[in-house]
């Protein structure tokens, strides 16, 4: 008779033995606890805090981050880096980027960083062994790696040569940039390769004045320095350069105006301009002798010390000059416009785009110098819709209107392209 092979037994023991484990019922059941297991390892069996094996558990929270730029001094000797990269990361502070700058016996260690929100970041690094340190916040620009934004900020001032002191600004740092017209004060003034010394970077202007870089809280590197040079040198070898477009307007009243940047081979039509202009437009202006006018066109059209918009009619003639101007590490705005053409919105739209430029370089606040009887001048600042700060000093009237960081909704046209005002 036949069994299946499952039911075999041995009937010598009296059928105790089929009390036995059988292997393969062993295996069978061996095999069904690892299919078990194996679905629960891969999901397809519910959670175990559904099943009552283990609590849940608890739900990832997160931290608050903040993107920090920091540069510490640190002794130049195996292993110090290593220690300072230990006590940053011991306070969950992670490290984006890194640069060295070696200074002999010392290296300065500049870092871009993120870190839990309230980390003490001074103290994290003096644990580490870094001395001097200084710190201030940082964004999103700054996660850029150090070649790419060099590239870019060439890139910015080869196309413009008004770009130069917003590149070195955006190079290394706060800082504060004046440029001095030649003259006999600066005439030797400045050795050809520059001068660097502690706070302060002194290189010759391609238009032989002199470039002042001033940081007083943080020494430069000579890394720094180097850098700042070769753009200096780039800006010399490309020589006078302009954006050449222009923006046709159609004012309220009919006919049309262009708008163009300008520089100084507009000087003698921008001199012609103030010839035309009356007294009162001058001093307002200028709030001085009227007759020093023309003196200061040469300073105002050079793109060194800032940007200029001309409003020209069609058959060329300039009448009205807006100014965006570097004031260290403050920007003023200034307007004239002809007499013949004021009260026609030819102002406004200048000093809108003048803003809007502004904006685009990073500037937080502009600010113009006028008198409380320039009611032309007030309502172009009131009409920006900028929160606006008001000042007298000495009987002139300084408005200061706060930008906001984010470039401003400005359609800057293609050139030729016709652009309607109401």
């Amino acid at each position: 008779m036949s069994r299946d092979m499952s039911d075999v037994t041995n009937d010598r023991d009296g059928g105790r033995a089929a009390a036995r484990w059988n292997p393969m019922a062993r295996a069978a059941r061996c095999g069904e606890a690892f299919h078990a297991w194996w679905a629960r390892r891969h999901g397809h069996a519910p959670p175990a805090h559904d099943t009552g094996d283990a609590p849940p558990l608890p739900e990832p929270t997160a931290i608050e981050s903040v993107l920090w730029r920091m540069r510490t001094t640190v002794r130049d000797e195996p292993g110090v880096l290593a220690a300072l990269c230990t006590a940053l990361a011991e306070r969950r502070i992670d490290i984006l980027s890194l640069q060295t700058h070696p200074l002999g016996a010392h290296t300065v260690d500049e870092f871009l960083l993120r870190a839990p929100a309230g980390a003490d970041l001074v103290a994290a690094v003096t644990a580490g062994g870094g001395m001097d340190t200084w710190a201030e916040r940082a964004d999103a620009h700054d996660l850029v790696d150090g070649p790419t934004r060099m590239l870019g900020l060439a890139a910015r001032t080869a196309t413009d040569a008004a770009e130069l002191p917003l590149a070195l600004r955006q190079l290394l740092g706060r800082c504060t940039i004046r440029s001095q017209p030649a003259g006999a004060a600066t005439a030797g003034a400045v050795p050809p390769e520059g001068s660097l010394e502690d706070t302060v970077i002194r290189l010759r202007d391609p238009e032989g004045g002199v470039i002042t870089v001033e940081r007083p809280y943080l020494p430069f590197t000579p890394t720094e320095f180097a850098r700042a040079r070769a753009l200096v040198e780039l800006d010399a070898r490309l020589g006078p350069r302009m954006p050449r477009g222009r923006d046709v307007l159609t004012l309220p009243e009919g006919g049309d105006i262009s708008v163009r940047r300008a520089d100084t081979a507009d000087l003698e039509a921008a001199r012609a301009m103030h010839e035309r202009c009356s007294t009162e437009t001058l001093r307002r202006r200028y709030h001085g002798p009227v007759g020093d006018a023309s003196r200061y066109l040469s300073h105002l059209l050079s793109p060194r010390f800032g940007r200029t918009l001309a409003a020209q009619t069609a058959s060329g003639r300039i009448v009205a000059l807006g100014h965006l101007l570097w004031d260290g590490d403050e920007t003023e705005v200034a307007l004239i416009v002809e007499d013949a053409w004021q009260r026609r919105g030819v102002g406004a739209e200048l000093l809108s785009r003048l803003v809007g430029m502004a904006v685009e370089a990073g500037c937080a606040h502009v600010y113009a110098v006028t008198q409380a009887s320039n009611t032309g001048m007030v309502a172009a600042m009131r009409g920006l819709g900028l929160p606006l700060d008001y000042q007298v000093e000495e009987g002139t009237l300084v408005i200061t209107a706060r930008l906001t960081p984010a470039p401003a909704a400005h359609h800057t046209p293609e050139p030729g392209e016709r652009v309607t005002r109401s």
